[in-house]
C-alpha cells in the first residue's frame, strides 16, 4: 500500500524516498503579507505562464525577472527556496519551473504524471486533489474512462475518498517513471475553479 507522509516540518518531504510512499506533504501556511503579494501578482498578471529552467544558483535572478516587479520579491524568494529544496533533495543541477495563473480548471480529470517526481504548491485558491493508491480503480484512468467524468467512470467508489491539499502546502508527487513505481504514480487532479476565482500553481520538475 502506498501511503502519504504529512507534517508541518519540511523534513517530511524526504519521505518520498520511502518505497511505500507516493505523496509527501509539508503542511504550511503562507504569511499574511505573502498572501497579499500573491493576490496582487495574480491580479497584475496578463500572461498566464512563467516557464523556465532554473538552477539553485540562478533561480533568484531568473524568477525575479520573470515576476517583473520588485513588489513581488517575497514571492520570488519563497519560490527560490523551494527550488533549492527540490534540487538538493534529488541531487539535481537544475529544475523545470512553471508558475501558472489559472482562471479555469487545468486538469479536471484524475491522472498520473509520467515523470519521476513533481513538486507542487498552490499559492492562491483551491489546491490539488488526490486519491489514496489503494482506493483507485486504475483500470479507469486515461482513455479507459471512455470520455466519462471521474464521477461517472468509476475511478473512485466514493467522493469521501478524494483527498485535498491546502493552499500553501508543498507536496512531492511520485510519478510513473520513478524507479520501481510503475502503475503506482499518484493519481491526482486540479480542482474545479469557480467563476470569478483564480489559482496560482507552482510546479517543479527534474530539469533535462
Amino acid at each position: 500500500m502506498h501511503n502519504a507522509g504529512r507534517s508541518s516540518e519540511p523534513a517530511v518531504l524526504a519521505d518520498i524516498y520511502k518505497e511505500d510512499t507516493n505523496i509527501a506533504i509539508w503542511r504550511r501556511q503562507l504569511s499574511e503579507p505573502l498572501q497579499h503579494i500573491v493576490s496582487d501578482f495574480v491580479d497584475s498578471r496578463k500572461q498566464p505562464y512563467l516557464s523556465c529552467i532554473v538552477t539553485p544558483n540562478d533561480a533568484r535572478s531568473v524568477i525575479r525577472d520573470g515576476l517583473g516587479s520588485s513588489s513581488f520579491t517575497e514571492l520570488g524568494e519563497d519560490i527560490s527556496e523551494l527550488v533549492d529544496m527540490f534540487c538538493y533533495l534529488f541531487d539535481l543541477s537544475r529544475a523545470g519551473l512553471r508558475l501558472t495563473v489559472l482562471r479555469e480548471t487545468l486538469c479536471p480529470k484524475f491522472h498520473v504524471d509520467h515523470v519521476p517526481c513533481r513538486m507542487v504548491t498552490t499559492y492562491l485558491g483551491v489546491a490539488t486533489e488526490w486519491l489514496p493508491h489503494h482506493l483507485v480503480n486504475r483500470e479507469r484512468l486515461g482513455l479507459a474512462s471512455t470520455g466519462q467524468s471521474d464521477q461517472e467512470s468509476g475511478i473512485y467508489s466514493s467522493t469521501d475518498h478524494i483527498q485535498s491539499m491546502a493552499c500553501g502546502d508543498v507536496a512531492l508527487l511520485k510519478g510513473e517513471t520513478w524507479q520501481g513505481n510503475q502503475d503506482a504514480g499518484l493519481v491526482h487532479r486540479s480542482p474545479a475553479v469557480s467563476p470569478g476565482q483564480s489559482r496560482l500553481l507552482l510546479t517543479l520538475d527534474f530539469g533535462n
